[in-house]
């Protein structure tokens, strides 16, 4: 058996006997989307709030960690709704949020694949040794992923837990490579005169070309790391 098939052997036999990691990584793969469904038929609730004591953004920021963290909506669209509806003043506390997020994500990341990645790296000492010998590139790996506009918020959280990357690193690298895709956003949502509008901005020939360079950026950053040393 090749070492791609011992590995995704591995994996199948493990959540086999974990029935729960199963559910989380289908959760936080099916529940972004459910959750922008919804949200676009109900966002006007939100014109009814307004940022003015510290308590109103405790409540923004502990909301927007709990939404991202457990992967109910994306970050883009949070972002989106943040600069429309509550302005710049709110962009510093929905970095707080979707850092703590971070650390929700983590931890559930953690808790639901329980022993995965011992039991990964014991059924296949080659492949731990490979991960090893990239550690001094973890940070590069984390801060690509994050860039790239395809690897959602959740399951990045999920999969630097599963290759059990240090959360200080996750925060660290993690923070920078999102803010580019946050504040483009926020920015769309700040600009624009109402939220639909903002949605329909980041389908602009700009935010493409912008999301292509990322893209390009975050897969040439991720081979970096995959690819072995000579």
């Amino acid at each position: 058996m090749t070492k791609k098939g011992r590995i995704f052997k591995t994996i199948r036999r493990y959540f086999g006997k974990h029935p729960a990691g199963i559910f989380a990584w289908l959760w936080i793969t099916a529940m972004p989307f459910v959750g922008s469904l919804i949200f676009a038929t109900n966002y006007d609730f939100l014109e009814q709030y307004q940022l003015l004591t510290p308590l109103d953004y405790f409540i923004y920021t502990t909301l927007g960690a709990l939404l991202m963290g457990l992967a109910f909506l994306p970050t883009t669209l949070i972002a989106i709704a943040s600069g429309f509806y509550f302005g710049w003043s709110s962009l510093l506390f929905l970095v707080i949020g979707y850092s703590l997020g971070s650390v929700l994500g983590y931890a559930l990341g953690k808790f639901t694949n329980l022993g995965f990645t011992e039991l990964l790296f014991r059924k296949n000492p080659k492949f731990h040794r490979e991960i090893e010998a990239r550690k001094e590139k973890e940070g590069s790996l984390v801060f690509f992923v994050r860039i790239s506009p395809i690897v959602p918020f959740a399951v990045s959280n999920f999969l630097f837990a599963s290759m059990n990357i240090k959360l200080w690193k996750v925060l660290v690298y993690g923070i920078p490579g999102m803010l580019t895709r946050t504040v483009l956003a926020f920015a769309a949502g700040v600009l624009a005169s109402s939220y639909l509008a903002a949605k329909e901005s980041m389908n602009s020939p700009l935010q493409w070309g912008i999301g292509i360079a990322l893209l390009i950026i975050g897969v040439a950053g991720i081979y970096g790391y995959v690819k072995k040393k000579r």
